[in-house]
């Protein structure tokens, strides 16, 4: 990820920066530029040793993906109509009530979308 060498040509608020970035905080005292490095360079094999662990994150199982597949499957997908007054809400453009509503239940092919990203990550 980082190498000792270019971290350590960064100033100290160049390393607590990069750190905030990545909501990493120190090891030991912040005011010392030793800590912000040692945290960024560990940090990567940390994280791989918590994965191995089980610790943290984890990765569904097959049945919690195809029960979401069988969600994005029920959503089905928008007419042609649909998919374009889809796009002016994302817009903010806004019918008068109580169409309102109606237009605004359309936004849950956004999530339809989010759905079928998340199974495309999972599945790789």
């Amino acid at each position: 990820m980082f190498t000792r060498s270019e971290l350590e040509i960064k100033t100290t608020a160049e390393l607590r920066d990069l750190c905030r970035r990545y909501g990493l905080k120190p090891t030991g005292n912040g005011g010392y530029k030793t800590s912000w490095i040692v945290t960024l360079m560990a940090f990567p094999q940390i994280v791989l040793s918590q994965l191995r662990q089980g610790r943290g994150l984890k990765s569904p199982g097959f049945s919690v993906i195809q029960f979401l597949k069988g969600v994005v499957d029920e959503m089905n997908s928008p007419t042609d109509e649909q998919a374009a007054l889809i796009r002016i809400t994302l817009e903010r453009k806004a019918m008068s009530y109580p169409d309102r509503y109606d237009q605004e239940s359309l936004l849950k092919h956004k999530a339809k979308m989010h759905l079928e990203m998340a199974i495309r990550l999972l599945n790789q």
